[in-house]
């Protein structure tokens, strides 16, 4: 006796919530085999096939093409046939995906079965509980789809030989799939053992789980070993893909070091940054604080003035000047400016917090750049002067260089990066002059703004260095 199940829309990772019904690939009355896709969705992340983890007759299906469902809706139901090996011998997918399982109970999961012939294997039963939903994190899935059934698995493999193997959802999988790996022989990193992508990319990246790349060869390996020692291969020389030995001085990441580390670790992960860049002619600008500084008083040094533009830069464009709440998923827009820059001591990078840099003017942020990054050298600086930067300036061209791409400083959304400011051949006023040249470039956070509103804040830099008088017309 036929029974029909449902199947829902699966969790597809990296914490989506919904998918858009792009494509169906099957129509009610078609024949589906385990794994086989049977509708094309379209996630927040990309577009992708999603596989059916039963086999039998589509009975029916839920929503057309152009509709979004929430993960967990129904997505169709199959009529699953009696099991082919008696009662309690049911097979589902061999892969999970979140909320599914495989049809054996869980008790008998680690039973090795017999490999069964390449023919499309219907699954009976009602499927045993999956893994529970776990909170996506940034890098964690592959843009890629689901397999195409048993027929497209490679040839000798059987992944319900040794249990399901679990894959959070068909992204993974066809990454895996197109790569040759064979899942079974990994072992996931994510919660209850759940393979994710990284874990795939560093299969890809060592050679493991019979991957393409190729792997260092092992001392002990289970091909054949001459019986003494050998001698130690030159450099360069040796099997082929064996790295030669080289000695090394092994210096802790603690401290500062560690500090920075880990922040820029955090910052590559979850941040998906992206850089525009633009040469200005600074030659105006050096002459107005030249002037500046020639009619007496304190002295107002060329960073207060870069960072007297990025705060006005700023108020025209807020959407820079803001962090990610990625639990809430919103962009907070701060209003105030506490700008951070980049400082080299002998205990490495430090990024001191000048607060409040919006209300101050060039001669205010003079004295309190110059006093912060005194304290930097002394290694005197609070944990409060050091925190709550909401966007960084950094100075690079002290190190006589013209461009850089920086790492944001999580969890801000953006940094201004200026190279040195040296001369170069520039066409001025229809002729070609020497000028003093800068390379301006803007590191932000895709997630707070497109390429249009960085574009915009970055030319409007570029404008105030060509020519001075602009910002004084935003005072």
């Amino acid at each position: 006796m036929a029974q029909v199940l449902e199947f829902k829309l699966p969790d597809l990772g990296e914490g989506l919530t919904e998918a858009e019904i792009v494509r169906w690939l099957v129509e009610v009355g078609d024949v589906v085999a385990v794994d086989q896709p049977v509708v094309e969705v379209e996630t927040a992340k990309a577009m992708v096939e999603v596989p059916c983890p039963y086999g039998g007759v589509v009975t029916a299906r839920y929503g057309e093409e152009g509709t979004e469902l929430p993960v967990g809706a129904p997505l169709l139901t199959v009529a699953v046939g009696e099991p082919a090996g008696g009662a309690g011998e049911s097979e589902g997918s061999g892969n999970v995906l979140v909320g599914y399982g495989t049809g054996a109970p869980p008790a008998r999961r680690r039973r090795v079965r017999p490999a069964p012939a390449p023919a499309a294997r219907p699954a009976h039963g009602t499927p045993a509980p999956g893994p529970a939903p776990v909170n996506g994190s940034s890098g964690t899935q592959a843009a890629a789809a689901p397999r195409t059934g048993p027929e497209r698995r490679p040839a000798g493999r059987d992944e319900h030989a040794a249990g399901p193997v679990p894959v959070i959802s068909p992204l993974v999988r066809r990454l895996a799939r197109q790569n040759g790996l064979d899942l079974r022989q990994l072992s996931g990193s994510g919660p209850d053992g759940l393979i994710l992508r990284a874990d795939v990319e560093e299969a890809l990246r060592t050679g493991a789980a019979g991957g393409a790349a190729t792997r260092t060869p092992q001392p002990a390996s289970a091909t054949a070993t001459p019986a003494t020692p050998a001698a130690p291969a030159p450099s360069g020389a040796g099997v082929r893909g064996a790295r030669p030995e080289a000695s090394g001085t092994r210096v802790p990441l603690k401290g500062v070091r560690g500090a920075v580390a880990d922040k820029l670790s955090r910052s590559r992960r979850e941040i998906p940054d992206a850089t525009c860049w633009v040469d200005a002619d600074a030659t105006e600008l050096m002459r107005a604080r030249a002037a500046m500084n020639a009619a007496g008083g304190p002295k107002i040094s060329l960073l207060a003035l870069l960072a007297r533009i990025c705060t006005a830069a700023l108020a025209r464009y807020p959407e820079l000047n803001s962090t990610v709440d990625t639990e809430a998923r919103e962009v907070v827009r701060l209003d105030q400016v506490h700008l951070g820059f980049a400082a080299q001591t002998e205990r490495g990078l430090v990024v001191p917090v000048v607060r409040d840099a919006h209300a101050r003017d060039a001669q205010s942020l003079t004295a309190e750049f110059a006093r912060l990054t005194e304290a930097a050298r002394a290694g005197t600086l609070t944990p409060g002067e050091l925190t709550g930067g909401t966007f960084t300036l950094n100075n690079y061209g002290v190190f006589g260089v013209d461009g850089s791409t920086p790492i944001i400083n999580h969890p801000e959304a953006a940094m201004l990066g200026v190279g040195r400011i040296v001369p170069k051949p520039w066409v001025h006023e229809g002729e070609l002059a020497v000028r003093q040249v800068v390379q301006l470039s803007l590191t932000f956070d895709h997630r707070v703004c497109d390429g249009g509103t960085a574009g915009g804040f970055l030319r409007y830099v570029a404008d105030c260095v060509e020519q001075p008088a602009v910002l004084l017309r935003t005072l």
